[in-house]
């Protein structure tokens, strides 16, 4: 069996970085009027500066590699493939999606329907990013 390859983590890490954050900017249209409004309520505005945009790419990108750091560590295990994907993409999910929405319902920022479509999204948005990173991750040929 082969080692990580390298260039094709990086590949297919970026490539789940840029479904992070076309999903996430495409699907803000269900919830962003109702999360204005609720920062608003507390003095907050979502103006997005240079180095917000910034910030949000470097997340996006953060969680595309990661996504793909856990589907390639996966892959020996439970195989190549969509299964592992999808495996790979909700563990990120449960790891940073849902612990944000418990800590946001937990202080009261956002109304609870809102955070519950949001943990909807981010499950698709983390498996969509799974499944095409993982389409196109392969590991390295051993010489034979």
């Amino acid at each position: 069996m082969g080692g990580i390859n390298v260039g094709r983590w990086l590949a297919s890490g970026f490539a789940a970085s840029v479904v992070v954050f076309l999903v996430e900017g495409i699907a803000s249209v269900f919830y962003m009027d109702e999360m204005e409004t609720s920062l608003e309520t507390l003095g907050i505005t979502m103006e997005m500066s240079t180095s917000g945009w910034i910030m949000a790419i470097l997340v996006s990108l953060i969680v595309g590699m990661t996504i793909m750091f856990f589907y390639v560590a996966a892959r020996p295990r439970f195989g190549p493939g969509p299964k592992t994907a999808i495996l790979a993409g909700t563990v990120i999910w449960l790891c940073g999606n849902v612990l944000a929405l418990i800590g946001y319902q937990m202080i009261g920022i956002y109304p609870t329907s809102m955070l519950v479509m949001w943990g909807g999204i981010g499950l698709v948005e983390m498996n969509l990013a799974a499944l095409v990173g993982g389409w196109i991750y392969r590991e390295e040929e051993v010489p034979g």
